[in-house]
């Protein structure tokens, strides 16, 4: 039983760090001379030099506008932090439930950190897709590149917090 709680936390802890990573790191959008995320985006031409993306930000048509932008940010910071208050919600349910009990608060939280990080890699999926299928090539974030690792540890960080949402709601407290 002690093997499956540490598999369980660790494997717990492993989906916050890599939420925490491509919510941070600026590697959601890379090409030549370019790196961006959702809160700036980088050239690295002579030196780096940083543009925050805010309401000031040149937006193509396709991001509509800030707005879109925000949906991504909010949702990958509200997934961290339901993510955290997951796990903090297990260690106390940990000492709390009586034998037998579920942790179906803590699979709840983290099962809707799941949605929250879909929901921020599903609406950059779509706006990315948008501009490349319209090949405009008129701002940064429109520019031919590839999808960074953030985006794809945002991919990886999903698929974990699902499957530790559902091992919470499979999972008994037993002696």
């Amino acid at each position: 039983m002690l093997v499956l709680l540490a598999f369980i936390i660790i494997f717990h802890i492993t989906s916050a760090a890599l939420l925490f990573i491509a919510t941070i790191d600026n590697a959601w959008w890379v090409g030549d001379g370019f790196f961006a995320d959702v809160w700036k985006v980088c050239f690295t031409v002579n030196s780096t030099n940083c543009t925050d993306i805010d309401d000031n930000f040149a937006f193509p048509d396709v991001f509509r506008n800030y707005s879109t932008m925000q949906a991504v940010q909010a949702s990958m910071i509200l997934s961290t932090i339901l993510c955290c208050i997951a796990f903090l919600i297990f260690l106390l349910q940990l000492f709390r439930l009586k034998q037998g009990e579920r942790f179906v608060l803590t699979s709840i939280i983290q099962l809707m950190s799941c949605l929250c990080v879909m929901i921020a890699a599903s609406i950059y999926t779509d706006r990315r897709q948008d501009i490349h299928n319209n090949n405009w090539h008129v701002y940064i974030l429109t520019a031919e590149g590839t999808y960074g690792y953030s985006f794809i540890l945002a991919w990886v960080a999903f698929a974990f917090t699902f499957i530790s949402g559902l091992m919470y709601l499979i999972l008994r407290k037993r002696k």
